[in-house]
């Protein structure tokens, strides 16, 4: 099962390196990462996404908790969560599918951020499963040049 684990960390120099070296060490995958600053500067907030059973995620979690650095962990999976992931997708478009990438950028609640003679730059938020959907009905109307993900963010 997928999970989306929340770490608050020290904001220390090394940290996110033995959080990433608990998973490779371990053979756990983590399937996307994010980090950023809190509203306190001395501690970040890792959001990462990773796969396993009960007992795998509770045995992360576990050792997470060890970690030095680590000041608080939460599985968002198990209660009540918001989650998006950002997206931004280069496409060259011709003229003919024009009108139907408008639309579906439109139907997605997308927003075109570039739109030149040789390639379109779309922006969207949304969570993980439409976010993949729609670089997959984008695809469909013109040549997907580069793709940028977030990963999944989410908050309790």
């Amino acid at each position: 099962m997928r999970h989306i684990i929340a770490i608050h960390l020290q904001n220390e120099a090394g940290a996110l390196t033995r959080v990433a070296g608990l998973f490779s060490s371990r053979g756990y995958n983590i399937e996307s990462l994010s980090v950023a600053a809190t509203n306190d500067p001395i501690v970040s907030r890792l959001t990462l996404v990773t796969t396993g059973n009960d007992a795998v995620i509770a045995q992360i979690i576990h050792q997470l908790g060890k970690l030095v650095d680590v000041v608080q962990v939460e599985d968002m999976t198990q209660g009540l969560h918001h989650e998006r992931e950002l997206l931004l997708l280069k496409l060259r478009v011709p003229a003919s599918q024009l009108a139907h990438l408008s639309t579906a950028i439109s139907t997605a609640g997308g927003r075109v951020l570039a739109d030149t003679l040789d390639h379109f730059v779309v922006e969207l938020t949304s969570s993980e499963a439409l976010v993949t959907r729609f670089v997959t009905e984008a695809a469909q109307f013109g040549e997907v040049l580069e793709v940028v993900r977030s990963g999944s963010l989410g908050i309790s």
